[in-house]
């Protein structure tokens, strides 16, 4: 079946027509029928944690839409969770967590050997998808980058520039680049459960890599998921990987050779003639639409995204957006942008 799914044969570096085409955060609040699922569920966490609800709003924007590939249903927080952080969400503001600034905070967090006694309901949503998604749509897992979750974890929340983890990386590092591996082991068994369960393809979002510069950016964004992608390959041979550095700018040149990532997400800071040049050159690429067009529509949307397919036709390519739909995106709009890619 492999040889028959579009987004696989993408990773495998095959240049394709017509690209394989899926969205970050498809299944998503810009959909009534998640809406209507999620509010069924009560909460965003049950959500995440009922495998036949959760399931099921994976499945949603596959009905809907017939996208080359579903991404897994989770959050990259559920990893803290598992560690041992208190995670909750505040509505209209986002996630909280516990944080993890001092060493005994640190020595609190669980091993990894225990993050599945919390995790299997997600690992059982994979199984349901691998049974209920269609014959042709490839299944992705996903985890978060260390260094993104880390963010998350030193903080107790999202920040807008990431300041309370780069003061601790510069105060305690011992402390700091133990979390990050502690992480890291983590994310390592968390994706190969995936991929056990029936993930065919995984993905490392590093929602945050933007802000680590020079030496940080190899050390935290780059070496990070090079020894995750090893990692899982050792584990799973053959099992593509799908790097997101967002925001590297100059950081995605060579980002796949340095990782070992079959391919590399691009956001949309970058343009695809740029990326075609310097980033496609090694390997297939992902991207890169920027999201706000899933709002405004109209020619605009059209006009780029014949851009981006064109820009990327000579090598492997799998159309997405540069970053994740939003929540006031337009259904209509992402059936003129999946009618676009393919020509209609």
């Amino acid at each position: 079946m492999a040889g028959t799914k579009k987004l696989l044969r993408a990773l495998a570096g095959e240049v394709q027509e017509v690209p394989p085409i899926w969205m970050m955060r498809q299944a998503g609040r810009y959909l009534p029928e998640y809406r209507a699922t999620r509010e069924q569920a009560g909460d965003f966490l049950s959500l995440c944690y009922t495998p036949d609800l959760a399931a099921e709003v994976t499945l949603q924007p596959i009905r809907r839409y017939g996208f080359d590939a579903a991404i897994l249903f989770a959050d990259i927080l559920l990893v803290p969770q598992a560690l041992g952080a208190d995670l909750w969400f505040v509505t209209g503001e986002g996630p909280r967590l516990s944080t993890i600034t001092r060493q005994a905070e640190f020595e609190a967090l669980k091993p990894v050997s225990d993050i599945h006694d919390t995790l299997s309901p997600v690992y059982e949503t994979v199984r349901i998808l691998s049974r209920e998604l269609p014959a042709e749509t490839t299944l992705i897992g996903f985890a978060g980058a260390p260094w993104t979750v880390a963010t998350y974890m030193i903080a107790g929340r999202g920040t807008p520039d990431q300041g309370p983890a780069h003061a601790l990386r510069q105060e305690n590092v011992a402390l700091f680049e133990a979390l990050l591996g502690r992480i890291t082991a983590a994310t390592i068994e968390y994706l190969s459960a995936q991929i056990e369960a029936g993930a065919e393809v995984v993905k490392i979002f590093d929602s945050w890599a933007g802000s680590l510069k020079g030496d940080a950016f190899v050390k935290y964004a780059v070496e990070p998921c090079r020894e995750i992608t090893q990692g899982l390959k050792q584990r799973h041979p053959g099992i593509p990987v799908i790097g997101f550095p967002r925001e590297a700018g100059d950081g995605y040149v060579g980002f796949a050779k340095a990782t070992g990532v079959d391919c590399v997400a691009l956001d949309n800071s970058v343009s695809p003639e740029w990326a075609a040049e310097h980033v496609q050159v090694d390997g297939c690429v992902q991207g890169n639409l920027a999201s706000s067009h899933m709002v405004t529509g109209g020619q605009a949307l059209v006009d780029e995204t014949r851009r981006i397919v064109r820009a990327f036709s000579k090598g492997p390519h799998i159309f997405n957006l540069g970053h994740g739909i939003t929540p006031e995106a337009d259904p209509e709009n992402v059936q003129l942008m999946i009618d676009t890619v393919r020509g209609r």
